[in-house]
């Protein structure tokens, strides 16, 4: 009996072009989440059979064989063992490299085993007739005894001779082969006899992996207990049967591999890719080359990225401009310009970084440059508990750690993507560069050395290098506290180069998008009310009280209107449980060399770091018409203590800038955080080390420079 809806899980080894078959099946029609009670990435999608069947697609996590070791891996080996009880699959395609058919056949033989519905999909048919690999489809199948196919994602070949197999194979036209690939049955007899006693439609294959995983298994303790007593009694030894398991299959693929693939002279030329390697993976050339690509890849997420966030950020001032010009004045006007709008403009101003970061990493990730990276950066990383993996989230940082803590999923050991998710925020974001641009002005001194080196440039430099090196620092300690037991191996296969696919790109940009708007978004804007509402009301009669006067103030005859309502919003915001909150920690930072309108922008800046310099334009009374950040400038080198001691001198400016490099001041990276890791605990660790690490570091400034 056909089925409605088919569901089809895609599997293979890495780089074995499954994703690319994935977008070309399903286009547009995807979806991106999480598998159950993990973090790992999954996509589904939909496509149409031949028969007009519609069918979900599961692009499921590469794996080299069917014995896990990753927490992604253990996602595609439940399902394959029909132990995930959320996902289900009718059909499993195996997508195998071509051009490295040997090394795909072990995962490609396993599944058969298994006695599942099964299409095997013959990727990168082209490279490997460029390496001189002749494949015969026909020979391959019947050695296998299931349907094989070769396609080409990239080109849209062979994709409908997939689906239709698929469908056939659906409908069991093709049914699964009556002998083992390998004699399964040999390899433990007694304990393989005894679970298929208690569960009779089990294969031998099947049933080995149920005595070596079973305790990782939704099985009820009766159940593990008799598989346990099963395992005992026949001296059943894991280790010992997997090693005889892939010694056997490896004898029984070379066998194939003599029946159904013509392979070159070892000897032969060397392809492109090698020649290319030899350069990009050159001891000094690769990593000048290395360096220019991330130098490169920061420099255009930064100035491509400016336009459309100035866009935003210039479309939603004119919005509230407008709103503010229509709508009467009170509370609810308010909440929504200042609180509804605001929450808004700082969801959205991220997404065109967002786009732009993962369409470029999608972009090195297509050509088969990001492997490369990653072989490059291994060795200092892995020196500070860190993989090659974790390059690109830190660099990404420089630009925004909300995207750069989401690309962490690469990271497949899940020690190293924690370690990287809590350092890539001491990567210096572009919003931190307008609170560096004023403080800088305020006071370090245009002067330059050996008459062409700015000073100034030369701290701005020193800022993002310092956040660098503090993470590295930050991670060589971290490694010895996180108590994650699982090892790490940094098993690479370095993919031939190829044209990008732009289609991918595009559907990769939209889909990151769309997971920061909607899954992010929404505790940004409860945060973003809740800081509104922080600033917008005060305790007792306070803000009434301000009201009147100032409303008083304005009814003056000869009243300066503009100059009383920039007063009136700083009066406001001083008397707000903001403001309120800036004083009463005003003790415990005076020691940096801050009062309390310093304080009041380090609470209002969490919502966004470069929320600092509108705070002070609004403490200092400087509005719109004002020349803006020059009269910020000369009006903080004004301001003056108690004593008459200036506020910003070099000490206070120093202090400050550190404070900003270390300390954890945004709230859309501790929603992003919380989100990756499924708890709120490392958040708050994040908080907790961040800022202490920044007070120390400012003291230590302040009282140096003072």
């Amino acid at each position: 009996m056909k089925k409605d809806r088919l569901h089809i899980a895609l599997v293979g080894n890495p780089n074995s072009g499954k994703s690319s078959l994935f977008n070309c099946l399903t286009g547009m029609n995807q979806r991106v989440g999480n598998f159950p009670g993990v973090t790992v990435d999954k996509k589904t999608g939909t496509t149409i059979l031949p028969d007009n069947t519609k069918a979900e697609v599961i692009d499921l996590p590469g794996t080299y064989s069917l014995y896990p070791k990753r927490m992604d891996e253990w996602v595609s080996y439940k399902l394959l063992l029909q132990q995930d009880a959320a996902l289900q699959a009718d059909v499993v395609v195996v997508v195998a490299d071509a051009s490295n058919l040997k090394r795909n056949l072990l995962f490609c033989t396993q599944i058969i085993d298994l006695k599942r519905p099964v299409v095997i999909a013959l990727t990168m048919m082209d490279i490997a007739k460029k390496k001189g690999v002749k494949i015969d489809v026909a020979a391959l199948e019947r050695e296998l005894g299931v349907p094989v196919v070769g396609i080409s994602p990239r080109k849209n070949k062979g994709i409908g001779e997939l689906k239709k197999l698929i469908s056939q194979t659906a409908q069991h036209i093709y049914q699964s082969p009556a002998r083992d690939i390998v004699d399964n049955k040999s390899l433990a007899p007694e304990a393989i006899e005894g679970i298929q006693k208690k569960i009779p439609t089990l294969s031998d294959y099947t049933a080995i992996h149920y005595l070596i995983n079973h305790e990782s298994f939704a099985f009820s303790e009766k159940d593990q207990e008799e598989i346990e007593q099963i395992e005992i009694d026949n001296k059943f030894s894991p280790t010992k049967t997997q090693a005889a398991e892939i010694l056997m299959r490896y004898d029984r693929i070379k066998t194939i591999m003599q029946k159904a693939v013509a392979e070159p002279d070892p000897l032969q030329k060397k392809i492109f890719t090698e020649k290319l390697d030899n350069i990009l993976l050159h001891r000094v050339w690769g990593y000048l080359i290395l360096l220019g690509v991330l130098f490169l890849l920061f420099q255009c997420v930064f100035w491509i990225a400016q336009y459309p966030m100035d866009w935003i950020e210039w479309g939603f001032a004119q919005l509230s401009s407008a709103l503010s010009a229509i709508l009467p004045a009170g509370r609810w006007t308010d909440l929504l310009i200042n609180g509804v709008l605001a929450g808004l403009s700082g969801i959205l101003v991220f997404v065109p970084q967002i786009m732009i970061l993962f369409a470029l990493i999608t972009l090195l990730e297509d050509t088969g440059y990001m492997a490369r990276i990653s072989f490059l950066s291994d060795r200092l990383m892995r020196s500070v508990g860190l993989n090659g993996k974790s390059v690109m989230p830190m660099i990404s940082g420089f630009a925004c750690a909300v995207p750069a803590i989401m690309s962490t999923r690469n990271i497949e050991n899940r020690k190293e993507r924690l370690l990287t998710i809590l350092i890539t925020p001491l990567m210096s974001c572009s919003a931190r560069l307008p609170v560096y641009t004023i403080l800088i002005g305020l006071v370090i001194p245009q002067h330059y050395l050996f008459g062409f080196l700015g000073v100034q440039g030369l701290v701005m430099m020193g800022l993002y290098l310092l956040g660098l090196v503090m993470a590295l620092i930050v991670s060589y300690v971290a490694k010895w506290f996180i108590k994650i037991q699982e090892k790490s191996f940094f098993i690479l296969e370095l993919p031939t180069y190829r044209s990008p696919r732009w289609k991918n790109i595009i559907a990769t940009m939209v889909s990151k998008a769309r997971i920061f708007v909607f899954d992010a978004g929404k505790v940004i804007m409860v945060i973003s009310l809740i800081l509104w509402g922080l600033s917008s009301f005060g305790p007792g009669q306070s803000m009434q009280k301000i009201t009147a006067r100032y409303e008083q103030m304005k009814m003056q005859p000869g009243a300066n209107t503009k100059e009383i309502n920039k007063s009136f919003a700083a009066a406001k915001l001083e008397n707000s449980y903001a403001g309120r909150l800036g004083k009463s920690i005003e003790p415990a930072i005076a020691p940096l060399g801050y009062d309390w309108k310093i304080g009041i922008a380090l609470i209002t800046s969490f919502a966004a770091r470069e929320v600092f310099v509108g705070t002070m334009a609004t403490l200092y009374s400087v509005g719109d018409e004002d020349s803006g950040s020059q009269m910020l400038n000369e009006k903080m080198k004004a301001a003056k203590r108690p004593d008459g001691t200036p506020v910003f001198n070099l000490a206070t400016g120093l202090s400050l800038m550190i404070f900003y490099v270390f300390a954890m001041q945004c709230m859309s990276t501790l929603v992003i955080v919380r989100k990756e890791t499924k708890t709120w605990k490392w958040p708050i660790i994040q908080v907790l080390y961040m800022t202490g690490l920044a007070y120390v570091m400012s003291l230590l400034v302040y009282n140096l420079f003072k």
